[in-house]
């Protein structure tokens, strides 16, 4: 279950960067709200997660997860630039959350 609290956190994460951007610098007041409660949510699950899951490896997937998840929404939504250096690292980093999760206790 802890795992599941994990994964939660990641997408809240997701959620209050992508939060970030649309806010235009805090400026639209109701992005930022959402924004704020997000930021809350992915710590408060985050923290839960950490019950059960060692620091550094739940902090490594955390970062992980809303890593690649904002790297994804922003080709999708912001039209950034897909290239095969991006596509690399977006593997790597699928690779050492993958890696973190089986080598875990």
């Amino acid at each position: 279950m802890y795992w599941i609290y994990l994964l939660i956190a990641g997408i809240f994460e997701i959620a209050w960067a992508i939060g970030l951007k649309l806010s235009d610098g805090f400026s639209n007041l109701t992005v930022t709200i959402l924004t704020l409660l997000g930021v809350a949510a992915s710590f408060y699950f985050l923290a839960i997660s950490l019950k059960n899951i060692p620091l550094g490896t739940a902090y490594a997937i955390w970062t992980g997860i809303g890593t690649l998840g904002t790297v994804i929404f922003g080709i999708f939504l912001f039209k950034e630039p897909i290239t095969v250096a991006r596509i690399v690292c977006i593997m790597f980093i699928i690779l050492g959350i993958t890696g973190l999760k089986l080598l875990s206790a």
